[in-house]
């Protein structure tokens, strides 16, 4: 498997190189909750009200995702700073310690199981799956193993593709099939995971050792993606609830469509940034700021340049988007002008993204954790029932709140990093 060399190669191949395979990893990763929605949104007769009734679990998986990243995203950029220093004790330190790390964290989901909702129960005994698989692939792809990390994702989601209909329809098991479903296809992606991590290929083989400096580095650089995650779940909370206030449970089936179309949307430009990421970390530990520099703007350049094309396609062609979920012309009614609502500031997006991503690579923590509230705790909670009741725009309220904290989110994000970073890179051994 050809491995990416960081330190030789033009920045944009090295992007190309990283970003092409996890962004098919990453489609194939959304799939594991994609495809049960477009089943689930299929099933005979009660088909809309299951979608609704998924989507009123996200907020818990978001979480899940959240500890995930906490030391999968957290250890990744240090052990890539690691990398390009030279340090090979250090990086192993940071992937050990990682590892452990996410081993310690099962029983604290452990006690949630067993008053779980349906969907959540089962889908809670495939954390320990799901946690290792995508807490430690990033460790794969800040080697330069982009396409083996694309392998261990694909592994997964060809197999909850299969398993899906066999599950929900086959075995007329419904919402319950979805989640077995999930559970074992996650755990195939883990032995492909631990299976590279055990194999020659890996520089760094696991061993179950703790570094406690480490340890903090990883969980204060982790804590970004942590709180994006617990801020992500904190405005899911608040749309459904105000949407079912103000529309019921139809309204909460349509920002579950809305939240699938966005997440296929944005899938690319986050494995554009995700891409860039460890490219950005490994040349900043190896004191190439010059490197980093063009990276950001070949970074910031694709991201602009998709997320553009793609607001065209929602605002010209949303029955096409909505379709893939559900086929119903009551939600379609309702779907479309929520779509358009959602969607009107897209392109700001890659700022927000492109903006935290440097943070984030650089261990700038403080920022990148402020512009994580900032644009959802700060200002979408609010915004959405400032939106919906005092200004009685009701649902309308609740997706319009959405673009407005792109513009405002993602232009404060970037111009920031712009000026307390990007323009310091070159002028100083550090920032």
């Amino acid at each position: 498997m050809q491995k990416v060399d960081f330190d030789n190669g033009r920045i944009s191949r090295n992007i190309l190189q990283t970003t092409l395979p996890m962004l098919v990893a990453q489609l194939l990763n959304l799939l594991y909750s994609i495809v049960d929605r477009i089943y689930i949104g299929r099933i005979p007769e009660t088909g809309t009200l299951a979608l609704g009734a998924v989507g009123l679990c996200f907020p818990v998986v978001i979480l899940i995702t959240g500890f995930t990243n906490l030391y999968g995203m957290g250890g990744a950029p240090l052990f890539a700073m690691e990398l390009g220093r030279g340090d090979r004790e250090g990086a192993a330190a940071c992937q050990n310690t990682a590892f452990r790390l996410l081993l310690e964290l099962f029983g604290a989901t452990a006690t949630e199981m067993p008053h779980a909702l349906p969907y959540l129960r089962i889908y809670l005994l495939g954390t320990v799956f799901s946690m290792l698989a995508a807490g430690m692939n990033p460790f794969i792809n800040a080697q330069g193993y982009s396409t083996l990390g694309m392998l261990t994702v694909v592994v997964g989601a060809a197999a909850n593709l299969v398993l899906d209909p066999l599950f929900i329809f086959g075995f007329g098991m419904g919402v319950r099939g979805a989640a077995i479903a999930t559970v074992l296809s996650q755990g195939l992606s883990m032995l492909a995971v631990l299976g590279f991590l055990q194999s020659g290929k890996n520089q760094f083989p696991v061993r179950f050792r703790v570094s406690f400096p480490k340890a903090g580095q990883i969980v204060g650089l982790g804590m970004v993606s942590f709180i994006m995650s617990v801020t992500n779940s904190l405005v899911s909370v608040t749309c459904n609830s105000v949407l079912m206030d103000c529309g019921g449970s139809l309204y909460v089936s349509v920002m579950t469509i809305v939240s699938g179309v966005r997440q296929v949307v944005c899938t690319p430009v986050e494995a554009i940034s995700e891409g860039t990421s460890p490219i950005i970390s490994y040349n900043y530990g190896a004191r190439r700021q010059e490197n980093v520099r063009k990276a950001v703007r070949i970074m910031t350049g694709l991201s602009i340049g998709y997320t553009a094309l793609m607001w065209v396609a929602v605002m010209l062609f949303p029955q096409i988007f909505i379709s893939i979920f559900n086929t119903d012309e009551a939600i379609l009614t309702s779907a479309v002008p929520a779509l358009h609502l959602y969607f009107y500031t897209f392109v700001f997006q890659a700022l927000q993204y492109s903006g935290q991503t440097v943070f984030k690579s650089l261990n700038k923590k403080k920022q990148a954790i402020f512009f994580s509230l900032f644009r959802k705790a700060i200002l979408v909670v609010p915004l959405t029932y400032m939106f919906a009741y005092p200004l009685g725009m009701g649902t309308d309220g609740v997706f319009l709140a959405e673009p407005v904290s792109n513009l405002i989110g993602g232009v404060a994000c970037y111009i920031t990093m712009w000026f307390t970073v990007y323009r310091k890179l070159g002028r100083e051994q550090d920032i």
